[in-house]
């Protein structure tokens, strides 16, 4: 398999980072759900000390993903199928990167309106702040839910074509023949 893509299947590359942001966002959105169910102080800040890093990390192999399309790859050609199936694997797509780009904006926004920052990576002996008390937490709690909305989407779409239609979509995402 080679690095770059091509006409019919993703590369090495896009592989990595798909599977890799996969993995986090699915990690991400579990932890940051949990911690905003969570009443216990310690409990939370444990929690948010690797959301926030982790987030950060998303944000960047998201950069690298862009900046690989950009500049070193393309896409293989869209998998045949009717045209409504095709618009709404674009939209998909496309509300997958803002929802992953508006988790991270808000998040660090967040962090530094809230000052959480200092208080989780800094040593700040103090308690955590009541994150719904400032605007981005709205955003990012939003851009939450589109992200496991979309995310089902994504994943049903992947096992329908892989289970009921059987064309190898899967396969050109590294799984499979």
């Amino acid at each position: 398999m080679r690095w770059t893509s091509t006409p019919d299947a993703y590369g090495r590359a896009a592989i990595a980072l798909h599977w890799a942001s996969a993995a986090l966002i699915l990690g991400l959105l579990a932890a940051g759900f949990i911690a905003a169910n969570t009443t216990d102080p310690g409990t939370k800040a444990m929690i948010l000390r690797l959301h926030a890093p982790l987030g950060i990390t998303v944000l960047v192999l998201t950069a690298a993903r862009l900046l690989w399309w950009a500049l070193a790859d393309r896409k293989p050609a869209p998998q045949p199928g009717p045209r409504w199936q095709m618009a709404v694997a674009r939209y998909v797509h496309i509300g997958l990167l803002v929802a992953t780009l508006g988790l991270a904006g808000s998040g660090i926004a967040l962090f530094v309106f809230s000052g959480a920052g200092a208080i989780l990576f800094g040593g700040a002996a103090q308690p955590l702040p009541d994150f719904w008390g400032y605007p981005p937490r709205y955003a990012h709690a939003a851009f939450a839910r589109l992200a496991v909305i979309l995310v089902a989407l994504h994943a049903g779409a992947a096992l329908y074509h892989h289970v009921i239609v059987k064309d190898g979509l899967l396969a050109r995402m590294g799984i499979g023949r």
